[in-house]
């Protein structure tokens, strides 16, 4: 029969071995999981293009589009997904210059997430990197759905959107800083190959340079700016405003001069009025993709480039 004294030894005993066991047990939970301290960033990207640089610059991240290169990104519904995905971001990146601004205020408004909600911390704007073009120095609602700040579609200059990736670059440092070098790793691998796309992409479009066209919207101007393309008329009677029959009269009147190379319309634009102008006058009608996705060979920013300036040198 067990003493009191046994009795207390075994159970000290068992205290330690149950000890010794935790301990143990707590070590290997810890170090399981220590690959997984760290969080990866969460990246809400307005437009597809941002999300696309967003994962040149940050391949682990979380990254969400908010639109496809087959909507206006100037008319956007504040859905309960996107305010559910800007709930979660670290990181807002949208193009900036008010293209934005008739939905993403709802969007910062009904998610509450402070993080998100300021430049100054996870609010980011690409044409705030830049020098715009086509600033104003007012408006007013007689001139249509313009842009004070400058126009906004910027990701089609290559020189300034290289700009933007380092902006953006160092913003995910500052968000993310035990990831800084990581990201700065990522930068100079995109910069590198985006560097030696650029001549490439020029000497591919120099028959281009001088060539004229009528477009919908401004859609292209920084691409038609960087490869000497000239927009001479706009399908747009103002920005925003569909095509009317009067002012495609005399786009047709325009286009009687025999000098336009063809008429551009985005992926995401209504090609009625286009179609109506290239049949009535003998033009070729071509869909540029406005972003990454808006056709099947513009997977990413690199492919959108390919695209677009092969598409243009395909029209005869």
């Amino acid at each position: 029969m067990f003493s009191l004294f046994n009795t207390l030894c075994l159970w000290g005993l068992t205290v330690r071995i149950n000890s010794n066991f935790v301990k143990a047990a707590a070590a290997a939970l810890s170090f399981a999981c220590s690959g997984f301290a760290h969080a990866e960033l969460n990246v809400f990207a307005c437009e597809p293009e941002y999300a696309a640089l967003a994962k040149e610059l940050a391949p682990n991240a979380n990254i969400y589009s908010a639109t496809t290169a087959l909507q206006d990104p100037h008319q956007v519904q504040a859905r309960p997904s996107l305010i559910a995905k800007m709930r979660q971001a670290d990181l807002v990146v949208c193009a900036g210059a008010d293209l934005e601004i008739g939905w993403l205020p709802m969007l910062q408004m009904k998610s509450a997430n402070a993080k998100v909600r300021s430049t100054d911390q996870g609010l980011f704007f690409a044409a705030d990197q830049i020098d715009t073009l086509d600033k104003l120095a007012s408006v007013d609602r007689s001139m249509g759905d313009v842009h004070a700040k400058g126009n906004p579609h910027i990701h089609f200059d290559p020189n300034r959107l290289l700009t933007v990736a380092n902006a953006l670059s160092a913003k995910m440092s500052q968000l993310d800083p035990s990831e800084a070098a990581n990201y700065q790793k990522a930068l100079a691998d995109f910069s590198s190959r985006w560097q030696a796309a650029i001549p490439r992409w020029e000497e591919q479009a120099k028959a281009l340079k001088g060539k004229k066209v009528i477009a919908y919207h401004t859609s292209f101007r920084y691409l038609f700016n960087w490869l000497g393309i000239e927009q001479v008329a706009d399908l747009e009677p103002k920005p925003g405003l569909a095509p009317t029959s009067g002012h495609l009269a005399s786009l047709l009147s325009r286009a009687e001069q025999k000098d336009i190379l063809a008429v551009i319309v985005a992926s995401y634009q209504d090609e009625r009025g286009a179609n109506w102008l290239g049949e009535k006058a003998n033009l070729p009608v071509l869909m540029l993709p406005m972003s990454v996705g808006g056709n099947d060979a513009s997977q990413d920013l690199f492919s959108l480039y390919d695209n677009a300036i092969s598409l243009l040198n395909g029209v005869k």
